[in-house]
C-alpha cells in the first residue's frame, strides 16, 4: 500500500476551510444584526442577547462530544451530517417568526458548529502528515478561521443594511450545498483509535449548567434576589455532577487530570476572560453605535474594523513576545490593556463623535485581546502531553465560546439594569455601566496569570502549543 500523500490534500484543506470560516463567522455576524432583530422580532428585556449566546453556549458546551462523536462514527460522516444540520438551521434562522423559533434555531445551529469544527479539524490531521507540510496546513485553518472571527462586522453590515438580517442566515446555505456535494470527491473518510464511548450524561449535564447560569444572569435585573440565588444554586449543583460524571466515567468529556495542571487551569480562565470580552464588549457596542449613536449596520461594520485590525497586530506582537518576556507577563499586560479599552468606552456620551473615544476604546481593546488570547492559548495547551492534546485543544476553543456566551449575558444583563428609558441618553447611560463591568473579566484573567509561573521554559511552552493548536 502506498504511502504517498492525499494528492487533493490541499483542494481538501480549501474545502475545509470554507466551512470553518462559515462556522466561526456565524459567531461573529450575528453580533451586526442584533438591534435590526430586536426590532422585527419580539423579546423580553435583554432577550435579544439569546441570539448571539444560544449559538456559543452549544457550540461550547457540546464541542467536545463532538470531537469524540467523529473520532468513533467516521470523521467525514459526521462532517456531512453536521452541515446537512447547520444548512437546515439556517434556513430556519432567516424564516424565524419568533425570538423564540429564532433563539431555537440558532441552538440548532451551535449543535451543528459543535460537531462540524471537531471533525473538519481531525480530517485535516489526517490528510496532512506530520512536518512541514501539517504545519503548513495548520497555519493556513488557524488564518482563516481569524479572519472569520473578524469579517462579521465587515461582512454582515452590507447584508443587513442591503437585503435584510435574514440574509446572514441564507448565505450559509449555498456554502453547505458546495461543501456537501464536493466532501464525498475532497475528503477521505477515518476514525479515531479505541473504542471509548460517548458521555453523552456529561455533556448534557454541563451543557444545562451553563445554560441555567446564563438564564440567571440575563433574568437577574428583573427577577428576585432569591430567585437569582436559586438559579445559582441549580447551576452549581449541576456543575458539581458533571464532576462526578466525569470521576465515574470510562470515558470522561475531560479528563479531570488535566486540571491538575495550573497551566492548563489558569490558561483557560484566561481564555474564558477575553471570551467574555470580546463577545460581550462587540454586543454592547453594536447596540450603542446603532440604537444609541443612530449609526446603520453598514457604518458599525466599518467602525468596528479597527478592533480586528489592532486585533490581529497584537496577536502578531503577542507570539513575539511571549518567548522574550512569558507568558505571564503578555497575559497580564493585555488584560489592563482591554480594561483600559473598556475604560475609555464607558466614558461615551450619546453625542460622542466616533473618533473622539470609541475609535481608540476600541485600538487599545483590540490590543489587548489579540495579544492575550495567544497568551492565554499557549498557557492553556504548552504542558499538555501529546495523548491530551487533542481534548485539551477543544477544551481551550469551548472556554472561548463559554467565555463569550456569558460575557453577553453578563454585559447585557448590566446595561438592561442601568437603562431607564428608550431615548439615546438613557440607552447610553446602561451601555456606559457595561462597558466599565469590563473590569469584571479582566479580574478572572489576572485569577489565571496567577497560577502562570513565567519560568524559563517559556519557548518551549509556545512550541508545543503549536503543535497542539
Amino acid at each position: 500500500m502506498s504511502n504517498a500523500p492525499d494528492p487533493k490534500r490541499w483542494l481538501a484543506l480549501a474545502l475545509l476551510c470554507l466551512a470553518a470560516f462559515m462556522i466561526i463567522l456565524d459567531a461573529s455576524i450575528v453580533l451586526v444584526a442584533v438591534p435590526s432583530i430586536e426590532r422585527d422580532l419580539t423579546f423580553s428585556a435583554g432577550g435579544v442577547q439569546w441570539v448571539p449566546s444560544g449559538y456559543a453556549l452549544m457550540f461550547g458546551g457540546l464541542l467536545l462530544l463532538g470531537g469524540r462523536v467523529s473520532d468513533l462514527l467516521g470523521r467525514r460522516r459526521v462532517f456531512v451530517s453536521g452541515l446537512v444540520l447547520f444548512g437546515a438551521s439556517s434556513l430556519l434562522c432567516g424564516f424565524a417568526w419568533s425570538g423564540d423559533t429564532l433563539v431555537l434555531a440558532r441552538g440548532l445551529q451551535g449543535i451543528a458548529a459543535a460537531v462540524l469544527a471537531p471533525s473538519a479539524l481531525s480530517i485535516v490531521m489526517t490528510t496532512f502528515p506530520d512536518g512541514a507540510e501539517r504545519n503548513k496546513a495548520l497555519g493556513i485553518w488557524g488564518a482563516v478561521s481569524g479572519v472569520g472571527g473578524t469579517a462579521g462586522s465587515l461582512i454582515g453590515g452590507p447584508v443587513t443594511d442591503g437585503l435584510g438580517w435574514q440574509w446572514i442566515f441564507f448565505i450559509n446555505i449555498p456554502v453547505c450545498v458546495l461543501v456537501i456535494a464536493l466532501a464525498p470527491v475532497l475528503l477521505q473518510d477515518s476514525r479515531g483509535p479505541g473504542s471509548r464511548g460517548f458521555d453523552i450524561a456529561g455533556a448534557v449535564t454541563v451543557t444545562a449548567a451553563l445554560i441555567v447560569l446564563v438564564y440567571a444572569v440575563i433574568e437577574a435585573p428583573g427577577s428576585s434576589a432569591g430567585r437569582t440565588v436559586f438559579l445559582g444554586l441549580v447551576s452549581a449543583a449541576l456543575f458539581a455532577l458533571f464532576v462526578r460524571i466525569e470521576q465515574k466515567s470510562s470515558a470522561p468529556l475531560v479528563p479531570l487530570r488535566l486540571f491538575r495542571s495550573r497551566a492548563v487551569v489558569g490558561g483557560n480562565l484566561i481564555t474564558i476572560a477575553f471570551g467574555f470580552g470580546a463577545f460581550g464588549l462587540n454586543f454592547i457596542y453594536t447596540q450603542y453605535a446603532q440604537l444609541a449613536l443612530g449609526y446603520s449596520a453598514v457604518e458599525y461594520g466599518l467602525m468596528s474594523s479597527v478592533l480586528a485590525a489592532t486585533a490581529v497586530v497584537g496577536s502578531i506582537a503577542g507570539q513575539n513576545l511571549v518567548t522574550r518576556i512569558g507568558v505571564q507577563r503578555v497575559a497580564t499586560v493585555s488584560l489592563l490593556l482591554t480594561g483600559i479599552g473598556a475604560t475609555v468606552m464607558s466614558r461615551s456620551t450619546a453625542q460622542s463623535g466616533y473618533f473622539e473615544l470609541a475609535f481608540w476604546g476600541l485600538a487599545i481593546f483590540g490590543a489587548g485581546l489579540g495579544a492575550g488570547c495567544v497568551a492565554g492559548a499557549i498557557a492553556a495547551l504548552g504542558e499538555v502531553s501529546g495523548d491530551d492534546a487533542g481534548v485539551a485543544s477543544g477544551l481551550q476553543n469551548a472556554c472561548f465560546q463559554i467565555g463569550g456566551a456569558v460575557g453577553i449575558a453578563a454585559l447585557s444583563a448590566v446595561a438592561v439594569a442601568n437603562t431607564r428609558g428608550t431615548t439615546p441618553t438613557a440607552l447610553t447611560a446602561g451601555y456606559r455601566v457595561a462597558y466599565a463591568a469590563c473590569w469584571a473579566f479582566v479580574a478572572v484573567g489576572l485569577v489565571g496569570t496567577g497560577l502562570l509561573v513565567n519560568h524559563k521554559r517559556t519557548r518551549e511552552l509556545a512550541a508545543a502549543a503549536e503543535r497542539v493548536a
